[in-house]
C-alpha cells in the first residue's frame, strides 16, 4: 500500500494533518469521502433565490461597514444586474474587511436568509473574482477534517492521490456482477468529483450506485474479516465435554417448571458445541425473563461432569449475587461447590475463595469483574460464561478466557435482543442462539405515558397497589442533587415517598450502598417486607421479585430505548396483570418522542431492539464490544441490508476461492484493523 510519506508532494505537516483522520496511505486517502457537497457549478440571481436554500451569486459590493448594534458585525451588501443581497460576518478579521471594500467584485455561497433588508448570507463563503475566473464543473466535496487542515489542501491532495493508479480492483468482477454495481475507480472519481447536475439528494443519502458500490465493499470486508477469524479459532484446541449423563437430568428433574421448546433447542446447541475439539463462541440472547440462566447452567453442569470447572461473571454486584442464590438453590441438592468473588469481599474471604478455585475444590465460580484480575488462578477452567457480555470489553473477555489451559468455551449472554442486520454484521464471528418465548404463565406488562402534571394520579395507583398486597419499583436517574441535570433523585424521592406513604415500608437502593447494604434490602424486597423500593437504574438487570407488579420511572424520557426495556422487564415475572409507567416532562426532543413511542408500542425485546439501532445508530448499541472495533464509516446496516446480506452470502466462499485477493480486499479496507476480532 503506497505511504504518503513515499510521494515528494506530500508535505509534513500535510502528512501530519492526515495522521490525525487515520490517513496513512493513498488508498485510505482516496477513501476518505466528502461529508457533503456544494452546487457551485453556476450563478444564482437575487431575484431567483429562495429562503433555506444555499447558492452561489456574482456581484460587486456596494456597501460596506462595522455595526456595533446590537452587537459587533462587518455587514456588506452585494449587488448583481437583479438586486442587493447582505453578507452579515459576526466574527471576522481584517484581512474580510479589506475583501469586501466597495467595488470589489466577489462570488459568494451560503444559504438564504429572510433578514431586516431582505435576503441576506451570514458567514458566506467569499472568493474574488476576476475576469478569467470559471465556474466549477463539478460539485464542490466537503470533508471531514482537523484543525489546521483546510478544505482546499484535502481537495489537492485527494486530487494528487488520484494520479498515482491505485484504485485497482482488489476482488473479481462477478462479485459486483450481480448486484450491476459500478468498478471502484468510477466510485471513487464520482464521488470525489461529482457531475454538475447529480443528484444531490441521492447523494446525500448515500443511495447513489457509486455510494452502493463502497458500502458493498466496506460490508464485504468486515464478513471477510469476521469469517476468518471464525475459520482461524476452529482450528485452537479445546476441552471435549460430551452430553452429561447425570446432572443434568438431575437438575431438569428438580425443578418446579418445564423448559420452553426455545430453551430446549438452544441447550442442544450449546451441548453440541461443548462436545466439539475446538472452542465455542456462541451468544445465547432472549428477551427479559425468557430463561437464559438455566440454560447457562445446563452448559456448566455438562463441563462440570467432565472434570472442569466453570466461571460466571457478571457486570453488577446485584447480578451476581441474584446468580448465586439461583444457582445455590438448583445445585445444591447436586453437591455441585460453588466459590463466590467480588471486588468488594473480605480479605479472609476472598483469600477461602482464591484457594478452592486454585485446588478445583470450587466446580462453580461466580462473581463480577474480580474474575479475570491477576490473583485469580483455576486449576482447570473449561467453560467461561458472561451475562450481559455487552457490559464487558473484549480485553476483559480475553482476559478471563485466558485463565483456562488449552483455551475453554466460551458462552455470552444478553437480555438486549440483537437485531438482525447487527447479528448478521458485527456479530458474524460468533454463533448465535436465540431463546425467542417466554416462560408460560407470564402475563404482558402494560405500559402507560404519563405528563408529569399528573403525578398525584400515580401515587394514588402506587398506594392501592400495594394496598392490595402487591410492590413496585419507583425509579429515578440521579443518587443526588445536579445542577446539571434537575432530575428527581433517588435519595430525594425515597424522602418524600416516606413522608407520602407513612404506611407503607419503603427501600432505597442506588450504586453507592456497600455490597451488605445492598443485598439487605434486595432480601428484605425478595421477601415482601419492603413494599415500595425507590431505585436507581442498578435495577435494571438481576432483580427479579415475582410480587413486584407496578414500576414508575421518573424522567423516562432521558432513557434509552434498552435501557427502558430491561427496568420494565424487572415486572410482570409473576401471573398477576402487571404495569410500567414512564413518566416524561413535556416539551419532549424529538428524540425522545421517537423512543416513548417505540416503548409504548411494543413489547417486542427485538422490534425495540431494532428501533433502538434506528435511533442510535450500532456505535452506541455496541457499547464496550467496540473496543477497538472499526466502525462501518459508509454502510448504513438499515438501508444497506441487502448488500449485507449478499456480502454475508459471498464471505465464506471467497475466502477459499481468491484467499490472496481477500488478502488485498482487507488490507485496502481495514489494515491493521483487521487484527480486532479476539473474542
Amino acid at each position: 500500500m503506497t505511504a504518503l510519506n513515499t510521494i515528494p508532494a506530500y508535505s509534513r505537516p500535510l502528512i501530519s494533518h492526515l495522521s490525525k483522520l487515520g490517513i496513512h496511505s493513498v488508498p485510505a486517502l482516496l477513501l476518505h469521502l466528502p461529508l457533503r457537497y456544494i452546487d457551485e457549478t453556476h450563478i444564482t440571481a437575487v431575484r431567483d433565490l429562495r429562503v433555506g436554500e444555499s447558492a452561489q451569486l456574482e456581484g460587486e459590493i456596494v456597501h460596506a461597514e462595522l455595526s456595533y448594534k446590537p452587537r459587533k458585525a462587518l455587514i456588506a451588501r452585494l449587488e448583481d444586474a437583479s438586486g442587493q443581497l447582505t453578507l452579515r460576518f459576526l466574527h471576522f478579521y481584517p484581512s474580510q474587511i479589506a475583501a469586501l471594500k466597495v467595488g470589489n467584485k466577489l462570488r459568494v455561497y451560503g444559504e438564504v436568509r429572510s433578514g431586516f433588508f431582505g435576503y441576506e448570507m451570514v458567514h458566506p463563503s467569499c472568493k474574488a473574482v476576476g475576469e478569467t475566473t470559471l465556474v466549477a464543473e463539478t460539485l464542490t466535496p466537503v470533508y471531514p477534517t482537523v484543525a489546521g487542515l483546510t478544505q482546499a489542501s484535502l481537495r489537492k491532495a485527494i486530487a494528487l492521490a488520484f494520479k498515482q493508479n491505485v484504485s485497482a480492483e482488489t476482488l473479481p468482477a462477478h462479485v459486483y456482477q450481480a448486484l450491476n454495481l459500478p468498478s471502484l475507480a468510477s466510485s471513487l472519481q464520482a464521488l470525489h468529483n461529482p457531475a454538475a447536475g447529480a443528484d444531490l439528494s441521492a447523494l446525500a443519502n448515500k443511495s447513489t450506485p457509486h455510494w452502493r458500490r463502497l458500502a458493498f465493499d466496506e460490508l464485504l470486508a468486515q464478513q471477510l474479516s469476521m469469517r476468518k477469524h471464525y475459520a482461524r479459532r476452529r482450528r485452537v484446541d479445546a476441552p471435549q465435554f460430551p452430553p452429561s449423563k447425570q446432572l443434568v437430568s438431575a437438575l431438569l428433574k428438580g425443578l418446579p417448571f418445564a423448559l420452553t421448546q426455545a430453551q430446549q433447542k438452544v441447550a442442544l446447541e450449546i451441548e453440541r458445541d461443548l462436545s466439539l475439539a475446538h472452542p465455542m463462541q456462541r451468544l445465547l440472547q432472549g428477551d427479559v425473563g425468557s430463561g437464559k440462566t438455566i440454560v447457562a447452567c445446563m452448559a456448566a453442569l455438562q463441563a462440570i461432569e467432565s472434570g472442569w470447572q466453570v466461571a460466571l461473571m457478571a457486570p453488577t454486584e446485584i447480578l451476581a449475587e441474584q446468580h448465586y442464590q439461583k444457582m445455590q438453590g438448583w445445585l445444591a441438592p447436586l453437591a455441585i461447590e460453588i466459590a463466590w468473588l467480588t471486588g468488594s469481599q473480605l480479605k479472609k474471604e476472598r483469600d477461602l475463595a482464591l484457594q478452592a478455585i486454585s485446588s478445583g475444590r470450587a466446580q462453580l465460580v461466580l462473581g463480577t469483574h474480580a474474575l479475570f484480575q491477576e490473583a485469580v488462578q483455576f486449576k482447570q477452567l473449561g467453560l467461561a460464561i458472561i451475562d450481559e457480555q455487552h457490559r464487558f470489553g473484549v480485553q476483559q473477555r480475553l482476559a478471563l478466557r485466558q485463565k483456562g489451559q488449552p483455551e475453554p468455551h466460551q458462552l455470552m449472554m444478553s437480555a438486549t435482543p440483537i437485531p438482525r442486520t447487527l447479528s448478521m454484521s458485527y456479530y458474524a464471528d460468533l454463533d448465535v442462539s436465540v431463546i425467542d418465548e417466554l416462560p408460560p404463565g407470564r402475563t404482558p406488562i402494560v405500559t402507560k405515558l404519563v405528563s408529569d402534571a399528573r403525578r398525584d394520579e400515580i401515587l394514588q395507583r402506587v398506594r392501592e397497589s400495594c394496598a392490595q398486597g402487591h410492590q413496585a419499583y419507583w425509579v429515578c436517574p440521579l443518587i443526588e442533587e445536579s445542577e446539571a441535570l434537575q432530575l428527581v433523585t433517588a435519595q430525594d424521592t425515597y424522602a418524600l415517598m416516606q413522608a407520602i406513604f407513612p404506611e407503607l415500608s419503603i427501600g432505597l437502593l442506588h450504586g453507592r450502598l456497600k455490597p451488605a447494604e445492598k443485598q439487605a434490602v434486595m432480601t428484605e424486597f425478595s421477601a415482601g417486607r419492603i413494599q415500595l423500593l425507590v431505585a436507581t437504574t442498578v435495577v435494571e438487570v438481576g432483580v427479579d421479585v415475582a410480587n413486584a407488579n407496578l414500576m414508575v420511572i421518573e424522567h423516562a424520557e432521558r432513557m434509552g430505548l434498552s435501557q427502558l426495556h430491561q427496568l420494565r422487564g424487572r415486572v410482570g415475572r409473576g401471573a398477576a396483570k402487571s404495569t410500567c409507567i414512564l413518566l416524561y416532562q413535556k416539551k419532549l426532543s424529538d428524540l425522545a418522542s421517537a423512543r416513548l413511542k417505540a416503548i409504548y408500542e411494543s413489547n417486542d425485546g427485538f422490534a425495540i431492539a431494532q428501533a433502538d439501532l434506528n435511533l442510535r445508530g450500532p456505535g452506541e448499541f455496541l457499547g464496550l464490544r467496540q473496543s477497538g472495533v472499526p466502525m462501518l464509516k459508509i454502510a448504513d446496516l438499515n438501508r444497506d441490508a441487502d448488500l449485507l446480506l449478499h456480502a454475508k452470502k459471498l464471505a465464506d466462499n471467497l475466502l477459499k476461492d481468491c484467499p490472496s485477493a481477500v488478502e488485498q480486499h482487507l488490507n485496502l479496507w481495514l489494515g491493521a484493523a483487521d487484527e480486532w476480532v479476539k473474542v
